[in-house]
C-alpha cells in the first residue's frame, strides 16, 4: 500500500482511531510541556554529573557542603527578585542594600552584642531600602523600576561607605549570628537552613494564600487585574518589601559566615540574583515562574563557580562566563516561550 492510501486510509478511519490518536498527540504535547519546564533542573543534573566525573574532588562532602555554604545568600536574596521578576520589574539595588544592612549591623553591635537587635537591624535597614524602591516606582509614576533601583543602588552603596568606620571592613558579629551564618550542623551549612526555611514561607504564601495569586495576576495581566479589582500598586510595593527582607536576611547570613560588615559586600549580587532567576526558568516578560526556579539557578551559579575554582580559572574569566550564561538564559526563555505558545496552539488544537 502506497502511503498517500496510508494516510488517506487513517483520515477516514473509525471515529475510536481518531480520537485515540488525537489523545496520543495530546499526551505527548503535554510531555513536551514538562520537558520544557523541567529544563533547568535537568540541566543542573547533567551538569552535576559531568562535573563529578570532570574536575577533581568536586563531588565531596566537603566541596558540596562549600557550595551550599556559597549560595546561600544568592539563594536568599534571588527568591526575593523572583517575586520582583514575577510582577515584571527588577531590583538592581540588592547588592548595595544587603552592603548597606551589614554595615548597619556592625555599627549596631558596637552599641550592643544583643544579637535580636543586630539582625532586627539589618532586617529593617534592608526593607527600608526596599520600600524606598516599591513606593518611589509606584506612586511616583516612574516609567519602570530600573530607575529607582539603580539610584537605590548608588545611594545605599555611597551611605554603606560613608557610615562604615574607615570606610572599609567592621570586625566583629554576635555568637549567634556567626554560628548562623557559618556553623554547620550534621555537616551541613546552617545558612543552608535558613535558605530552605525563606523558602518554604514564600512557597506557602505564594502558593496558598490570596496574596500569592495576586502577584501572578499582575505580573501576567497588570490591566485585567486592575479590572478584577487586585490592588495593583501595593501589590508590587509588597514585592520590592519583600525583596529587600531578602537582603536583609542575606546580610545576616553573610556577615556571620564573615563575621564582620563591609561596604564592599554584594558586589554584582544583582548580576547573580537575576542570572538565578532567569536561569532557573522565570520570565521577564512576568507572571511565569516557580520559587524552585530562583534555588535551582543559584544553585547552577554555585556549581558554575565552584569547578571554575576547582580548575583555578582565572576570576575575570569567571566574570565573562556568568555573563555568557545570561545571555544564554534569557535567550532560551524567549526560545521557551515560543515553542510553549506554538505547542498549547496545537494542544488546544488537538482538544477542540
Amino acid at each position: 500500500m502506497k502511503e498517500g492510501q496510508v494516510d488517506a486510509r487513517f483520515r477516514g478511519g473509525s471515529p475510536d482511531m481518531r480520537k485515540g490518536a488525537e489523545k496520543g498527540h495530546a499526551a505527548g504535547l503535554s510531555v513536551a510541556l514538562t520537558f520544557l519546564s523541567a529544563g533547568p533542573v535537568i540541566i543542573l543534573i547533567a551538569l552535576v554529573v559531568i562535573l563529578t566525573f570532570s574536575v577533581p574532588n568536586f563531588f565531596t562532602p566537603r566541596n558540596i557542603s562549600n557550595i551550599l555554604a556559597q549560595i546561600a545568600v544568592i539563594a536568599v536574596v534571588a527568591l526575593g527578585q523572583h517575586l520582583v521578576i514575577l510582577t515584571r520589574g527588577i531590583d538592581l539595588s540588592v547588592g548595595a542594600n544587603l552592603a548597606l544592612a551589614t554595615v548597619l549591623g556592625a555599627l549596631m553591635y558596637r552599641v550592643t552584642d544583643t544579637a535580636f537587635v543586630v539582625m532586627a537591624t539589618m532586617l529593617l535597614a534592608g526593607a527600608a531600602v526596599g520600600a524606598v524602591n516599591g513606593l518611589v516606582y509606584v506612586y511616583g509614576r516612574l516609567p519602570h523600576p530600573f530607575i529607582i533601583t539603580l539610584a537605590t543602588l548608588s545611594i545605599a552603596r555611597g551611605l554603606a561607605l560613608e557610615l562604615s568606620i574607615g570606610h572599609t571592613t567592621m570586625r566583629g558579629m554576635p555568637a549567634t549570628i556567626t554560628v548562623i551564618g557559618g556553623g554547620t550542623s550534621f555537616a551541613v551549612p546552617n545558612s543552608f537552613f535558613v535558605v530552605l526555611a525563606v523558602a518554604a514561607l514564600m512557597f506557602v504564601i505564594a502558593r496558598y494564600m490570596v496574596w500569592g495569586r495576586w502577584i501572578y495576576a499582575v505580573g501576567g495581566q497588570p490591566d485585567a487585574a486592575r479590572r478584577m479589582g487586585i490592588p495593583v500598586n501595593q501589590v508590587i510595593v509588597s514585592t520590592y518589601l519583600i525583596s529587600g527582607l531578602c537582603c536583609g536576611v542575606g546580610a545576616i547570613l553573610l556577615s556571620g559566615r564573615t563575621e564582620a560588615g563591609s561596604p564592599l559586600y554584594g558586589n554584582l549580587l544583582e548580576l547573580d540574583t537575576i542570572a538565578a532567576v532567569i536561569i532557573g526558568g522565570a520570565s521577564f516578560l512576568g507572571g511565569r515562574g516557580h520559587l524552585g526556579h530562583a534555588l535551582v539557578g543559584a544553585v547552577m551559579i554555585g556549581v558554575i563557580r565552584n569547578a571554575l575554582n576547582l580548575l583555578n580559572v582565572n576570576l575575570y574569566f569567571q566574570l565573562i562566563a556568568i555573563g555568557v550564561i545570561i545571555v544564554m538564559a534569557v535567550e532560551s526563555d524567549v526560545l521557551r516561550n515560543h515553542l510553549e505558545a506554538r505547542m498549547r496552539v496545537k494542544q488546544a488544537g488537538t482538544q477542540g
